[in-house]
């Protein structure tokens, strides 16, 4: 049996993707920071606002996040914690938002991020199931969790239970970020080159809060300009991996074919693949 592992676009196998709350006029700074280092961000925005225009304008959010490759997500139409409200209302609010930015982009919504309380599958299990079916039937592609930070930059299992790897004041982020991209992944053990990926989080005004403009700068600058690493949004991630996931391959193993639209790479036993839209690959 061979061991089969992602790699992300041009086989890289280090991944770097931002995801950032609520919306607020922080957001102008946040923006100039991490497009100057080339970094990709995911902004998850309370539909009442987008609707209203404030803090940020629809033809803002288009012409500075769409249009500089970034990406928008739901974060419900007024910001209710989903594990605090009856069932009808959860599904209300997570429709309601992404009918607002959908109307008001002219884009597909598919992402997401728990507003107010993450919603814990560890704790509440029950609960959680039954949030994760109604985000399923509201089509939601995945929903972004947060407070149980770790450095194990892993792709998750359960897109609606997706943890981040730190948000940017946690104590350790630095020394994570210096984990991560110290790694090299392809001289581990044959059975241990999975894919890694950096997630940070956070809310653009905490930097105003704080005056620690500087942390982001900082943070932007180790992690940007990597010729090793892959950044993109949420979406692409989950779309990419996704992918990956729907390849399929003959009882042996010995032949792959690729269904979807993207041109996907992997690595077979310390080689490196990849597979055009269509394409069938003997190994």
């Amino acid at each position: 049996m061979k061991y089969n592992f992602i790699r992300f676009p041009g086989g890289k196998s280090k991944a770097v993707t931002l995801s950032y709350d609520d919306g607020a006029c922080n957001d102008v700074q946040f923006l100039e920071t991490v497009n100057k280092y080339g970094l990709k961000c995911t902004f998850n925005l309370v539909g009442k606002n987008v609707e209203k225009g404030e803090p940020l304008s629809a033809q803002f959010i288009k012409e500075n996040m769409l249009a500089k490759g970034h990406e928008v997500a739901t974060h419900g139409y007024n910001h209710r914690a989903l594990n605090r409200v009856r069932s009808i209302e959860g599904i209300r609010d997570t429709l309601e938002c992404r009918l607002a930015l959908e109307r008001a982009l002219g884009i597909i919504v598919r992402g997401m991020a728990f507003p107010d309380v993450s919603v814990n599958r560890s704790s509440q299990p029950d609960l959680y199931e039954t949030i994760r079916e109604y985000l399923c039937d509201l089509d939601i592609a995945y929903v972004r969790s947060a407070g149980q930070d770790n450095n194990t930059f892993s792709i998750p299992d359960d897109w609606h239970q997706w943890i981040p790897t730190a948000h940017h004041d946690n104590s350790n982020v630095m020394e994570y970020i210096d984990e991560f991209l110290n790694m090299d992944v392809d001289k581990m053990y044959i059975s241990r080159r999975n894919a890694k990926l950096f997630y940070l989080w956070g809310h653009s005004f905490e930097f105003e809060r704080k005056n620690n403009w500087d942390h982001l700068e900082a943070i932007c600058e180790k992690l940007g300009g990597k010729d090793d690493v892959w950044y993109a949004t949420n979406i692409e991630i989950y779309n990419y991996v996704e992918a990956y996931r729907h390849l399929q391959y003959s009882a042996d193993g010995t032949i792959v074919y690729n269904p979807t639209l993207y041109e996907i790479w992997f690595d077979i036993d310390k080689k490196l693949y990849h597979i055009t839209p269509g394409e069938t690959l003997r190994i």
